[in-house]
């Protein structure tokens, strides 16, 4: 994997404290030509409560046939269907076996929804997969948790640590009734993907997506080690990835990396009063990621976060790298959106569209500034949260809205950019 370190500002002015943003872009490497894969274990969760009925049901169930038709002799597939009650109707076996599509057919919608209860299920089921490759549990619902495990943070903490076993968690809410903070806390902690299906004809092209990201894996479990120098503090990472507190440091966790995907971490440090000229080291970033190919090896790579100590006239006159400055708006457009749900959640829907009509001045604001082809990505992005404030607006914001805005929020603090 290759990776590489951008500063907005690389020089500091002597006898002085600063804020620098530290980006770090990793670009996962293509799979071989040719090269076999590892077997992919999966295991599909299917909401199949009483909300599931008119269609939404028949349509899952089409797309998981869809699925264990695409999965290769290797492959192996376990279906979990759960409304109030969980069952297992195919164990982990063979993608190709007729037991799954059968077990996927039986499937009817009934009850209510242990969300907890069949998450737990495919987890059980892939945990005694036997060698390497990808496990995955990929959970559909239409529904919120309301039987079994209901608080949330519990339930991301199950995902947490069977993320911390290699048993990744991917979500996809369908509808307008389920609850979009929760799947997509549930992925971010099991280091999968949040998709949502705001209609039955998205939902096709979702399972489609993420099969192909399962067939395109190249590592699992990456992970950032931030390791700050003497008395630099780490403020926050912009990109707001699960992260804990390590001796030394915090621990950033990353999840899966796809062939051809480009990630970006954009951490912000304080540097304390520096007294001397001259190159300083700042922090120490430690990349640790597992490969999936033929060979499963552990990989570490140490890279040091280096700032050049100017005068105050040198520092002044450097201009900003411009990649760090449109990643740091765009994160800043990410949060507002996150502020805007929150304030709208609490009835002032007119601070919820200052809040993003301000996010995108200062995005229109520093545009200009930069070269071409970042300056029209952040007038994308200025124009998004043009439609997003009218989404936040009294008239506008119910089910749907929140969710466009909690999911494109998503998107940008955790989506991977292809290169």
């Amino acid at each position: 994997m290759h990776a590489s370190i951008r500063l907005d500002h690389r020089l500091v002015a002597v006898e002085g404290e600063h804020d620098v943003h530290v980006m770090l872009e990793l670009v996962a490497p293509e799979p071989a030509d040719g090269a076999a894969r590892p077997p992919l274990r999966v295991a599909l969760v299917l909401d199949r409560s009483g909300s599931m009925g008119g269609g939404k049901l028949e349509v899952a169930k089409r797309c998981a046939i869809w699925l264990a038709g695409r999965l290769g002799a290797r492959d192996e597939l376990a279906v979990v269907g759960f409304d109030h009650e969980v069952e297992l109707v195919a164990p982990l076996r063979p993608a190709g076996d007729p037991a799954v599509r059968a077990g996927i057919e039986r499937l009817h919608p009934r009850g209510q929804t242990n969300l907890s209860g069949g998450w737990l299920e495919g987890r059980r089921a892939l945990a005694g997969a036997s060698g390497g490759g990808p496990r995955r549990v990929v959970l559909l619902t239409d529904g919120l948790a309301n039987v079994g495990v209901t608080d949330p943070a519990q339930l991301v903490g199950l995902a947490a640590s069977a993320g911390a076993e290699g048993i990744g968690t991917s979500t996809i809410g369908f509808g307008q009734d389920f609850d979009e903070d929760l799947l997509t806390l549930l992925a971010d902690a099991g280091g999968g993907n949040a998709h949502y299906a705001d209609t039955a004809d998205a939902v096709p092209a979702i399972f489609a997506r993420e099969f192909e990201g399962l067939t395109r894996l190249v590592a699992q479990n990456v992970a950032v080690e931030v390791r700050p120098a003497g008395a630099v503090e780490v403020v926050r990472v912009l990109n707001d990835h699960p992260s804990q507190a390590i001796p030394g440091g915090v621990l950033v966790q990353l999840g899966d990396a796809h062939g051809g995907e480009r990630r970006r971490i954009v951490l912000s440090l304080h540097l304390p009063y520096v007294a001397a000229l001259g190159p300083v080291v700042a922090c120490e970033l430690v990349l640790r990621y597992v490969t999936v190919a033929a060979a499963i090896e552990e990989r570490t790579l140490t890279l040091p976060v280096v700032v050049n100590v100017v005068s105050a006239e040198e520092a002044a006159a450097a201009a900003p790298d411009a990649a760090v400055v449109e990643e740091v708006l765009v994160l800043a457009a990410a949060r507002a959106r996150d502020e805007a749900i929150r304030l709208a959640d609490g009835g002032d829907n007119a601070a919820a569209q200052r809040v993003l009509r301000d996010a995108a001045g200062a995005i229109r604001l520093a545009a200009p500034a930069l070269p071409a082809s970042a300056a029209a990505l952040l007038a994308r992005e200025a124009d998004e949260l043009d439609l997003a404030e009218q989404l936040a607006a009294p008239a506008g914001y119910d089910a749907a809205s929140r969710k466009r805005l909690r999911y494109a929020s998503q998107e940008r603090r955790r989506g991977p950019r292809t290169g």
